[in-house]
């Protein structure tokens, strides 16, 4: 019954409002006062911040914060993939019949996650994937897994459903129906993608590489596709964009060019830089 009345709250709730409610409340000099409140809230280890907290002047430049130098070294050895973010693994798998596995007894489809792109989805049908959930309390920014160059990016509306354990287990298709906005790589694996997903209370996603894109933007409704010729190439382990609030990035990799490490499974906890993936030669 509680996750019924749960359920029926998230569907009525305004969530896009209420997530720039709090991207704007987040960003505002107030806010700072909750620092205190939201590090005891979600036990954040404060061993590897960067800055002593009374230098954060907005709960969001908090959540945001980098970590001391040599806090996240970075495995740099060519054949493996590095996790982008630190996390919790929620699924690891291979992409079958175009599905994706969210949850047990709970899938959804390749064509949805990409926002119907067929070129994609043909590319990536058959391939590897992996799912990394963030909580409140992790390290927000993400990282490239390779070295590589980025060829693409697509924004895709959508709601705003959360990605907690909650979330994935009773909203099917979830990652597919809340905004994504994804990053197409080039680099020793031929092309991947990092699929970052919004979720409540997220006020955005945003990417080094482009300041014009960013998610959760009013009136927003089409797909948006855009491709880059010009970039330079990024090292593995270099920042790629950062959650302004927790969610969930998915990693998508083509047939044959990927194995995950015995060690990655569900509920398994990754920090950035760790290898997650072997590349096969």
């Amino acid at each position: 019954m509680k996750e019924q009345i749960l359920m029926a709250m998230m569907n009525v709730m305004p969530k896009k409002t209420v997530s720039r409610w709090m991207g704007r409340f987040a960003r505002s000099p107030f806010s700072r006062r909750l620092i205190p409140y939201f590090i005891r809230r979600f036990d954040v280890d404060l061993s590897q911040v960067e800055k002593p907290i009374s230098q954060y002047p907005t709960l969001l430049d908090f959540f945001v914060r980098g970590l001391k130098e040599g806090s996240r070294p970075v495995d740099l050895d060519s054949t493996c993939v590095v996790s982008p973010v630190d996390g919790t693994v929620s699924q690891s798998g291979t992409i079958e019949n175009g599905t994706l596995l969210q949850a047990k007894g709970v899938t959804y489809t390749l064509e949805a996650l990409l926002g119907g792109n067929q070129e994609k989805v043909e590319k990536f049908s058959g391939g590897q994937f992996v799912t990394i959930y963030l909580s409140p309390r992790d390290y927000h920014r993400i990282h490239l897994p390779i070295r590589g160059k980025v060829k693409g990016l697509t924004y895709i509306p959508g709601s705003l459903f959360p990605v907690n354990p909650f979330g994935v287990r009773r909203i099917p298709g979830l990652f597919a129906r809340n905004e994504r906005l994804i990053t197409y790589l080039n680099g020793p694996v031929d092309e991947m993608a990092l699929v970052k997903v919004g979720a409540t209370n997220v006020g955005s996603i945003r990417v080094v590489y482009d300041k014009e894109i960013y998610t959760n933007r009013r009136g927003k409704k089409v797909i948006e596709n855009r491709t880059y010729v010009d970039l330079d190439e990024m090292e593995k382990g270099e920042e790629l964009g950062r959650f302004e609030f927790g969610s969930t990035v998915i990693l998508l990799f083509e047939p044959g060019k990927i194995e995950w490490i015995d060690t990655l499974v569900p509920e398994t906890q990754v920090r950035m830089g760790e290898p997650i993936a072997r590349i096969l030669q």
